[in-house]
């Protein structure tokens, strides 16, 4: 049920953005730093999500009722309180590295807070979300020393372009009219973004451009399933996007000569896949 709650099958997308941030950002790694910023990430985003379901249970009451405060696992209460608490332990642990760093977190705590709160009552919510994601890379860079530098910047913007498009991506009933052609479009940015990094990196990456072209291929794939829309195919779909988020972090990654953290990033592309096959990524 906490698993359940916590959507934990997409931590290793957190964990790959604090690494492309890091790396972007061309910080250094320091043992204590790293250990304050992976946990105040993961807490980050385990509270955002408790919350989430917090925020949701009248309205999960009729459309989800699969969701563990409909069924009567727990209580909203006690899963607001135990989310609010994550989120306060992760801004002390991020001012514990830096006072920037610090502030920074309470800005993706602020932006959190707000897509929790108005997701199903705006509709540019998605923008919320986007700007969850790219608040990580800088917090990232901030805790490790990082320098707020051009990589670190278009990165951040084309991982916000990402969450965009799939946020938006999953709220699309059909794809024959035209407000479903945007979240195709803003989901172009991320490619053109990869590939500018692999022509102005430090030098020619082979494994960046097979990241590249696994990224093309697996997002074609997850929204030609969009526009199919047959039975299971949205949340599979769904599911696939939010893993790539972790094959753009390689992809930056490799583009900047860094092959280990780029292969972690792999990994974690592999490992959200697998975790999503034990508990729900949505």
């Amino acid at each position: 049920m906490w698993l359940e709650l916590g959507r934990v099958s997409n931590l290793p997308t957190v964990w790959s953005n604090a690494l492309a941030g890091a790396v972007l950002a061309g910080a250094s790694w320091s043992f204590d730093p790293a250990l304050a910023l992976f946990a105040a990430l993961t807490l980050c985003y385990l509270g955002g999500m408790y919350l989430n379901d917090a925020c949701d249970a009248e309205i999960d009451a009729r459309e989800r009722a699969d969701r563990p405060i409909p069924r009567g696992d727990v209580d909203r209460l006690s899963v607001a309180l135990l989310g609010a608490a994550m989120l306060v332990v992760a801004s002390l642990l991020l001012f514990l590295c830096n006072a920037a760093t610090g502030y920074a977190g309470l800005a993706l705590i602020a932006a959190i807070l707000g897509y929790d709160w108005w997701h199903k009552r705006i509709g540019w919510s998605p923008l919320l979300m986007g700007a969850c994601r790219l608040l990580t890379y800088l917090v990232a860079a901030l805790a490790l020393g990082g320098a707020l530098n051009d990589p670190l910047v278009w990165g951040a913007l084309g991982l916000a372009c990402h969450v965009v498009g799939l946020t938006y991506a999953a709220r699309q009933e059909v794809y024959d009219r035209l407000g479903a052609v945007w979240p195709l479009g803003v989901m172009v940015i991320p490619v053109v973004i990869m590939l500018a990094a692999m022509l102005t990196g430090p030098a020619p990456s082979l494994l960046a451009l097979c990241l590249w072209l696994v990224y093309l291929c697996w997002g074609g794939w997850c929204l030609s399933r969009l526009h199919r829309r047959g039975p299971g195919d949205v949340p599979r779909a769904v599911v696939g996007l939010i893993a790539a988020i972790s094959l753009f972090d390689a992809t930056l990654m490799a583009a900047m000569n860094a092959v280990l953290p780029a292969l972690l990033g792999i990994l974690a592309f592999v490992a959200t896949l697998a975790l999503q096959r034990l508990t729900s990524g949505t």
